[in-house]
């Protein structure tokens, strides 16, 4: 057997290696650009020397509470500064940050500060209400330090938590924080939606939160000093690791407590937003907006949207509005997205019917991803390569979570057969490229026939008046199942079941027919994604009626 030369003698010592971490990329930012603006918060303005001060500030503080390698800070923030200063300096204590969806009910959130073992909690005054419920309800008793954002107003709820600016200012502005000991530490842990059963904690790490904070720049191709509005929730997926890309970029923050249309038109045309991320329904929010609210841009605004693929129309209204929308994919436990739609631009030349099939894609791996395909989950061979045929989107590689946290028989079987299982089921096509077609929970089947509810809602969505369509399984005493289909109209519009009925006989193999309508406010979560689990049981209810009535 043959020993490689150059791995005898050239080994490993500091003057080499470095563990990787996204930390480096703010103390990078405040020495080369220090006075350059990093985040924008109503009248607030705060440059990189100062952000890179406060983290440093945060760290030392909870340093000094004991806080140090491996212990869980949780956060219950809205998308503001205190935010953006938890994904530096809770890490650079040596901590884990957890961040905490605020849509949560306290049982949810007593559940996850239990498991993750918080010792801290930086809470809104807005949720502390929210977190005073959970930790009634938790068995830890974590140190309580509320942030008051001057941007909410109304009275704060009586409380002996410690105030967080009080908090910062006994840390040092200079101190010398922790690098990770190694490059695979956790540098967080987020839960999933626990929609099945209890939340599972994602656990990523130091290198997969750099290498996936470049990967959205490089990707997407972000430039130098881009402005970033904050609709995407930071407590999603570290928000998606945009709040260390912008770093890597010497880019401005521009907070955003709310989702609403006003303040984000404001903030794109007042400060020159280059780059936003959110769901189909930020968009619909925006384009349905009043005109009176709406503003001129002066420049093409990049929006990334995730979730299901956007209606022809909607991608339409958005280009007309100054928008450019590139769809992304991936999940908790590839750190937000992994995955790109990537335009050829002579696809720009075919009718716009075609570029929002091709829109529709969920496309090619990321730069950091080293590994994506569809694979038969029996035998974990890949589909072919025709577009039709089905099989379970796999990744493997760098910017994959570190694995769940304290569940060792989830991620054994997360990792079957050496590849991340993202329980979306998908077709490739012959250019590579990937399109979701369901969810494996989702799949419904009908007399033996797998029917893809993405199919039936791409029907839907194709009608005018459909503003938001969500299709389920509803039990079938002769079919097994049959499509079951929620709709929400668009803003003016009418229409009745038996006209949506006829318009997805034209469009639709007449198996895949929904055999119910049902007009309503589609129950989404606070990242814009459609609640399934909660129409499935509407589903089953409806279908009691149907059987037996």
């Amino acid at each position: 057997m043959s020993t490689n030369p150059y791995n005898t003698d050239l080994d490993r010592n500091p003057a080499n290696h470095q563990p990787l971490t996204p930390l480096t990329f703010l103390e990078r930012a405040a020495s080369v650009f220090p006075d350059h603006t990093a985040i924008v918060h109503g009248a607030l303005r705060r440059n990189y020397a100062e952000f890179y001060e406060r983290s440093r500030q945060l760290a030392s503080a909870l340093a000094q509470h004991d806080i140090g390698r491996g212990d869980t800070v949780s956060a219950v923030l809205a998308n503001t500064p205190a935010m953006l200063e938890c994904h530096y300096g809770v890490p650079m204590s040596g901590g884990v940050l957890h961040s905490v969806n605020t849509r949560l009910d306290a049982s949810v959130i007593a559940f996850q500060l239990d498991h993750a073992m918080s010792k801290v909690v930086i809470v809104d005054r807005e949720f502390m209400p929210l977190i005073q419920d959970a930790l009634a309800l938790a068995t830890v008793s974590p140190m309580v330090i509320q942030y008051n954002d001057d941007a909410l107003s109304g009275p704060a709820t009586e409380t002996d938590a410690e105030e967080y600016e009080a908090f910062l200012s006994s840390g040092d502005p200079a101190f010398d924080w922790l690098m990770p000991l190694d490059e695979w530490d956790a540098i967080s842990i987020n839960y999933t939606s626990g929609t099945t059963g209890d939340p599972k904690g994602v656990v990523s790490h130091h290198r997969g939160a750099y290498l996936l904070a470049q990967g959205n720049a490089l990707t997407t191709s972000m430039a130098k000093h881009a402005v970033y509005l904050w609709t995407l929730p930071m407590f999603h997926c570290n928000g998606w690791c945009f709040p260390w890309t912008l770093s890597a970029i010497i880019g401005t923050h521009v907070c955003l407590r709310q989702v609403r249309a006003e303040p984000i038109w404001t903030a794109l045309a007042e400060e020159g937003v280059t780059h936003l991320c959110g769901a189909p329904i930020v968009m619909s929010l925006m384009i349905s907006a009043p005109e009176s609210e709406k503003r001129k841009l002066d420049h093409t605004v990049q929006f990334f949207t995730a979730a299901a693929p956007p209606p022809e129309k909607l991608l339409a209204d958005m280009k007309l509005a100054g928008f450019d929308v590139t769809h992304l994919y991936g999940l908790t436990e590839t750190y937000g997205p992994a995955v790109v739609n990537d335009w050829h631009q002579d696809w720009s030349d075919l009718p716009p019917a075609e570029q929002a099939a091709l829109k529709s894609r969920q496309g090619v791996r990321y730069l950091p991803l080293e590994g994506l395909d569809v694979l038969d989950p029996d035998t974990m061979m890949p589909v072919p390569r025709d577009g039709k045929t089905m099989g379970e989107v796999m990744f493997r590689g760098n910017v994959v979570m570190k694995g769940y946290f304290r569940n060792p028989k989830a991620t054994q079987e997360a990792f079957a057969g050496g590849w991340f299982h993202s329980g979306d089921l998908g077709v490739r096509y012959p250019d590579g490229y990937i399109q979701l077609k369901d969810r494996s929970k989702d799949i419904i089947i009908s007399g033996g026939e797998n029917i893809s509810s993405i199919e039936v809602e791409e029907a839907l969505y194709r009608h005018p008046a459909v503003e938001i369509a969500a299709v389920v399984a509803m039990p079938h005493d002769k079919w097994g199942e049959t499509p079951c289909a929620f709709v929400e109209l668009a803003a003016g519009e009418t229409v009745d079941a038996a006209a949506l009925n006829l318009w997805c006989k034209g469009q639709l193999a007449p198996y895949k027919v929904p055999g119910q309508f049902v007009f309503m406010s589609i129950p989404r979560t606070s990242t814009g994604k459609i609640q399934k689990f909660i129409l499935r049981d509407q589903a089953k209810e409806i279908a009691k009626t149907v059987i037996t009535g």
